[in-house]
């Protein structure tokens, strides 16, 4: 198994707007081959830097099956106008991908 987390930091007051924005995303990852599972975690508010903590969570059959996803044609759709959400954050996302040693 291959979990691929994205880590966002979403501007102050701006954490509905970003939500909306998974909720209503037209997603066809349930399509993709080895495809398992999908989360959107709501993490700390970092009141310094003005952040709340977003991650996005996948999980997949095989490393080979989430690299492919990156490759496909829903990927490229899925991520079209992602670009024009950019005010909605606090820098980039940061990839994180592990591979399953052990689990229930």
């Amino acid at each position: 198994m291959f979990i691929a987390m994205n880590r966002f930091k979403v501007q102050k007051g701006s954490e509905e707007a970003f939500e909306d924005v998974w909720k209503n995303r037209d997603s066809s990852l349930a399509e993709m081959k080895g495809f398992r599972q999908f989360h959107l975690l709501r993490g700390p508010v970092n009141e310094e830097e003005g952040y709340t903590l977003f991650a996005s969570h996948t999980v997949w059959a095989s490393q080979e099956d989430f690299v492919a996803w990156t490759k496909s044609e829903n990927f490229r759709n899925a991520h079209k106008n992602a670009g024009s959400n950019k005010p909605l954050y606090a820098g980039h996302p940061q990839f994180e991908g592990f591979s399953v040693v052990e689990g229930a």
